[in-house]
């Protein structure tokens, strides 16, 4: 570990050195790049430096305490040695996950479907709601959201909504999101006051761009039509609703919020580059499978993550046994919580299945 360390602090100087040369200013791709670099390599440099300070200090105070006479003087070296050795075990710990293999995507901006699944409208109800928490989380973090495609029940909920969240880190944040959330409350429809269940299944993507993935435009097939529902005047008497088929898979995507037809057309493109991108991440993740057990769930979209129960206030996430009783604040997007302990505990399992790797 620590000889990786050593090159770390040795490949930033580098890269700090290259950031300083002017030539490099003039060269947006490479100067991206490389402070892209930086901003990796920073944080485990800042704690490998304060690391070796803590063992300088062990080292000191020992020397010193041997030398000492004066026994305040001996007490204060003894809590100063005390402080340095639990930082020293802190830091430890900090720098095994800074160097655990990082996810590629994890900087990536989200394309998130929302799909209303057992329940009807009660089930679609819930999926507005899920979408407007991830709405309100994404505002807390300063990330900015775009609707990509809605299509709606007629009562106020969803039965499919696709969005996109802009923002660096989102990904790394929101990809433990996938799976089946489910709900427990008493329907407004229901006169018996009995407690309904119902689920709306999630899916989180990271954003493809060409250069993860090489959409052939030959294997796509377009068709526009009239747009139907809310639009105004314009969005309803023209052909401005696309919908698109990728013909190898049969994944089909209708897109038609927009006025244009251009710009309807680059929305389907955009969540189909992405569907297909994941696709290709599930094919790896299959083929990496005890890797992968080794994570928070599975990310299937057909795995039951978490359960809203209305009545008793409470949200449980079943797979690492978390409840919290403020299902209020949570739908409201106060999801750091829950977010933070699926990435500790992500962490964890990563970290236990690289020990016993060695």
């Amino acid at each position: 570990m620590f000889d990786k360390l050593d090159d770390i602090l040795i490949r930033l100087e580098e890269v700090l050195n290259e950031l300083n040369e002017p030539t490099v200013a003039n060269d947006t791709v490479r100067f991206q790049k490389l402070m892209k670099e930086q901003s990796d390599l920073q944080p485990i440099a800042d704690a490998y430096t304060e690391y070796k300070n803590c063992k300088q200090t062990v080292e000191d105070s020992l020397m010193m305490l041997e030398e000492e006479t004066d026994e305040e003087m001996k007490e204060m070296l003894k809590e100063e040695l005390s402080d340095a050795k639990k930082r020293i075990e802190e830091l430890e710990h900090e720098l095994k996950i800074l160097l655990l293999p990082k996810d590629p995507n994890d900087d990536k901006n989200v394309i998130v479907e929302i799909r209303a699944g057992a329940g009807g409208d009660e089930a679609a109800l819930f999926a507005s709601e899920i979408y407007r928490m991830y709405v309100k989380f994404a505002e807390s973090q300063n990330w900015k959201t775009e609707m990509l495609s809605l299509n709606e029940n007629g009562i106020g909920g969803f039965k499919e909504v696709t969005f996109m969240i802009t923002g660096r880190g989102a990904y790394s944040k929101l990809k433990y999101e996938s799976g089946v959330h489910r709900v427990q409350r008493v329907p407004e429809t229901e006169s018996g006051g009995r407690i309904h269940t119902s689920t709306i299944t999630v899916a989180i993507m990271p954003e493809a761009e060409e250069i993860d993935f090489h959409l052939d435009m030959n294997d796509c097939k377009f068709d526009v039509f009239r747009a139907s529902g809310n639009g105004g005047q314009c969005v309803n008497t023209t052909d401005s609703a696309v919908r698109l088929t990728h013909i190898p898979t049969g994944i089909v995507i209708s897109c038609q919020d927009e006025k244009s037809q251009l710009k309807n057309k680059d929305k389907a493109l955009k969540i189909l580059r992405s569907r297909l991108y994941e696709m290709e991440l599930e094919k790896r993740h299959d083929e990496e499978a005890e890797a992968r057990r080794s994570q928070v769930g599975t990310g299937d979209r057909s795995e039951k993550i978490r359960t809203y129960n209305f009545p008793q206030g409470r949200v449980t996430d079943h797979r690492i046994k978390l409840t919290l009783h403020r299902l209020d604040s949570i739908m409201n997007g106060d999801l750091e919580e829950i977010i933070d302990s699926l990435i500790a505990a992500d962490q964890a399992a990563k970290l236990s299945n690289l020990q016993g790797e060695e």
